[in-house]
């Protein structure tokens, strides 16, 4: 049973998303090595596709297809515990698909059930109703979560799919298990380790470009895309030469916050520190892949995780390679939100942290916590970011907070990819947006982090449901079109929608999602203080 924490960091919230109550449906034995009973079905009155691994019988719930829990990979257990994937077992007859297999293990929090099943390694395949036979563009969906928690179960694209796409939802690895280096863990002596959550990332990518068109779509039209840490994803797989060739387009919401990567070696320095700590003295491979699951996820690093430089999978920091053009080119959506560090601001307050709220006497000691700065540093900080300017001391946190991790860096990335690539910058701006994940506080939530997924998806397992207003619902419709034309044409544009004008560095226009309807906007980079952060 994995132990429950008594703090959470807020930096380790990173791209949570929603608050995942998923249905552990595996048993782990005590080294986590499980596995997930095959559900062979009849073929009755749903769909029936043949993979190149066998059939797979889902279903019809309004006019979607729904394919649930489809292995992509082998269960990474025992001896492939930090390993490339390798290819899942084919199997014999139908295999049931209409229920979500187990996410992959992760620690109680905010944000998501406990889970403990390594056998994880599952996609979903939502299209319209009776496409088999058609070439419809595909978007494949990256969670978000620290690198440390989330699912795919929690995100109904039934919208986007009514709009003429097939969506696939994917999970992968995470924490320790999905991004340990750990020199004992290289394939060969010197080699590289960690990054194994986006292996699978790209396995279960290449997993779409063999099977997809059994279920109607277009393997050459495949647009990746992903929240928070899942936007973090996008951008290392647009670095990672193993995913050339593997997505067409793609979409980063909110996950440009970490563009400078660690070397392996300061990396595997974490991972034999880790090694010490969970009983691995010896620093063997051996040692670790017969560590109890339990003890791999109570003995993670609760700040979240990032990729690792392990000359592999990522052979540079993601921002040098953006701004070199050593990068898979690709038409790119980038975008941020207004208010994304108030979530993180709240997120301090509550519990089980119980932080103090932010007030006036606090203001710089926070903004030196929060960004990790000595109190000299601060004091310019907050010099720039007088109280005067803001509601409260909690908005003027989250003024700090945002500029400095999301949008500014942000605006970097748009700078580079525009160099080479069409770029299509936007902010997310409706000041009003449902909070689902957290309970009202003393401060407004405005557009903050994660808000804009409600109005791609339909949102199970929120702890607060929203219910968009009719202005709200309006965008929701424009923006599900915007992200579905891009996958479709390269480019969001459309005659029904607001034009969006591509990124360049000298207008820096970029589009104002807010409703009714979205905005053109000039003066991102001025109210989110950029040339300050640049300097």
């Amino acid at each position: 049973m994995l132990g429950t924490r008594t703090t959470w960091p807020a930096h380790a919230r990173l791209g949570a998303g929603v608050i995942a109550l998923g249905i552990l449906v595996a048993t782990a034995t005590a080294a986590g090595a499980s596995t997930t009973a095959v559900r062979h079905v009849t073929p009755g009155p749903g769909p029936v596709v043949a993979t190149a691994d066998g059939a797979v019988g889902g279903e019809t719930i309004g006019t979607t297809d729904e394919f649930l829990g489809i292995p992509y990979a082998a269960p990474p257990v025992g001896p492939l515990r930090w390993r490339p994937p390798q290819p899942a077992a084919p199997w014999p007859g139908v295999r049931g698909a209409t229920q979500f297999a187990p996410h992959c293990p992760q620690p109680p929090s905010p944000f998501g059930v406990a889970a403990a099943s390594e056998d994880c390694l599952y996609l979903n395949v939502f299209a319209p109703a009776r496409s088999s036979g058609r070439r419809l563009p595909v978007m494949v969906w990256v969670h978000g979560g620290s690198l440390l928690v989330g699912e795919s179960d929690d995100y109904n694209p039934a919208g986007l799919v009514r709009r003429g796409v097939i969506v696939v939802t994917v999970n992968y690895r995470l924490g320790a298990l999905g991004f340990l280096a750990h020199p004992a863990l290289a394939s060969q002596p010197g080699g590289a380790s960690g990054n194994y959550g986006l292996m699978d990332q790209q396995a279960a990518l290449r997993w779409v470009q063999r099977n997809i068109g059994r279920f109607g779509g277009n393997p050459r039209n495949v647009t990746l895309f992903g929240e928070s840490a899942g936007g973090l994803s996008v951008l290392a797989q647009l670095a990672s030469t193993g995913a050339r060739g593997l997505f067409s387009r793609a979409i980063v919401e909110s996950g440009s916050y970490d563009l400078t990567q660690a070397p392996l070696a300061t990396a595997e320095a974490a991972g034999e520190a880790f090694a010490s700590t969970v009983g691995c003295a010896s620093q063997t491979a051996a040692c670790l892949r017969s560590l109890p699951v339990a003890t791999i996820v109570d003995n993670e690093d609760f700040s979240g995780y990032t990729p690792d430089i392990d000359g592999s999978v990522l052979t540079q920091s993601i921002g040098t390679a953006l701004a070199s053009g050593q990068f898979n080119r690709v038409p790119v959506i980038n975008g941020t939100n207004h208010d994304e560090w108030r979530l993180f601001v709240a997120l301090s307050q509550l519990p089980p942290e119980d932080g103090p709220p932010v007030t006036a006497a606090n203001y710089q000691a926070m903004i030196a916590s929060t960004l990790g700065v000595p109190d000299t540093a601060a004091a310019v900080i907050a010099a720039q970011y007088p109280l005067s300017a803001y509601s409260s001391p909690s908005v003027a946190l989250g003024a700090v907070g945002t500029d400095a991790i999301f949008a500014c860096h942000a605006l970097t990335a748009d700078q580079s990819l525009s160099k080479y690539v069409p770029t299509y910058a936007y902010e997310f701006n409706d000041e009003n947006a449902p909070e689902v994940s957290l309970p009202p506080l003393g401060f407004p939530y405005g557009a903050a982090h994660a808000a804009e997924i409600q109005y791609l998806f339909s949102l199970s397992n929120v702890a607060y449901p929203g219910v968009l207003s009719p202005p709200q619902q309006q965008l929701a419709a424009a923006m599900k079109q915007y992200w579905t034309n891009f996958a479709k044409q390269g480019f969001p544009s459309s005659a029904t929608e607001p034009p969006w004008p591509g990124f360049a560095s000298t207008s820096q226009r970029m589009l104002s999602l807010i409703p009714p309807q979205p905005q053109l906007e000039t003066n991102f980079a001025a109210e989110h203080h950029c040339a300050f952060w640049a300097g």
